[in-house]
């Protein structure tokens, strides 16, 4: 087979009804959802499939709700023997890409997502918070901007996700200045719907909390390569793998260069694995048309059953 990376997407890919076929077909998956439901004391399988979006979309459930679906698409996937060579996961993503990788358990990884919600809820209640995708700039271009207005209050880049698309955080203000100013640079600035500036120091309340919560859960070395937001570059030790993941709230998600760390490994074939196609759209923009890779989407039983087909 091919060298395959799996990515896993985070917040901004759910959908209403994502993951029922999944859940229809394969008695595994409807455990998994009773379990994470158990855990979470939510009804994922409701709050998934029948919404409402509003609901859906609270920090609170969706960090459990995504990365259910993201769990299900692997496990159906793992279930016809395909095993990728590395593992990634967009900011909540890296949690489902940790326990593919073996390296915090299904429950455990539930737990994590939960209080990381649950953590970030409760921020962004004490501190109003903005996030904007900004495209046509770089990021050296955009850190210049966030200089420029260091004194008109907090922002800094939450993703790093393509040569030219960088999503900035922190409070509405400072953000909404950014914007202008990368506007009339001849940028496109589009807010992003979300319920606080996520990594960015106005949730910082939530990194001393969520790091002892990290430490009461066991982490082990991962049985397949993670590449990590924070550093854009793989560990294979549990408890500098455990200071990361703490780390991952406030700091920036490099993911252009994590997919670029990819390609230096001649990764072939890439495979979003969970809900939307958010993760290949990003691909689109970050492989040189020239690159020798496929990109694929486990989001459906179509899809799923494409997938198999063409690797296998």
């Amino acid at each position: 087979m091919k060298k395959t990376a799996f990515l896993f997407p985070g917040q901004g890919s759910q959908t209403v009804g994502m993951g029922f076929d999944f859940y229809q077909e394969f008695v595994f998956v409807k455990e998994l959802f009773e379990m994470a439901s158990e855990i979470c004391k939510i009804n994922l399988a409701e709050l998934c499939f029948k919404g409402p979006m509003e609901e859906l979309t609270k920090t609170i459930n969706l960090q459990p709700s995504v990365t259910a679906v993201n769990l299900a698409c692997l496990a159906a996937v793992e279930k016809e023997g395909i095993a990728p060579a590395f593992l990634a996961g967009h900011s909540l993503g890296e949690y489902s890409a940790l326990c593919a990788s073996g390296v915090i358990s299904h429950e455990n990884t539930f737990r994590l997502v939960y209080k990381r919600g649950e953590l970030m809820h409760r921020e962004s209640l004490k501190h109003k918070g903005a996030m904007h995708a900004i495209i046509g700039l770089s990021v050296e271009d955009i850190e210049l901007i966030i200089a420029e207005v260091k004194n008109e209050g907090i922002v800094s880049v939450a993703n790093h996700n393509t040569k030219t698309q960088i999503v900035i955080t922190g409070e509405p203000e400072a953000v909404n200045r950014v914007s202008t100013l990368a506007s009339a640079k001849g940028a496109k600035a589009v807010p992003l719907k979300v319920s606080g500036a996520w990594h960015s120091r106005l949730i910082k309340g939530a990194e001393n909390d969520f790091e002892k919560y990290l430490y009461g859960i066991p982490f082990g070395k991962p049985s397949i390569p993670v590449i990590h937001n924070v550093t854009a570059e793989f560990s294979t030790d549990p408890s500098e793998i455990r200071i990361l993941m703490g780390k991952q709230l406030c700091s920036p998600v490099k993911w252009f260069d994590s997919i670029r760390r990819l390609m230096d490994e001649e990764v072939e074939i890439f495979a979003e694995i969970g809900p939307g196609r958010v993760l290949a759209g990003l691909l689109g923009k970050i492989l040189p048309k020239d690159y020798p890779g496929k990109i694929y989407t486990v989001n459906s039983m179509k899809s799923f059953e494409n997938f198999i087909k063409e690797v296998k």
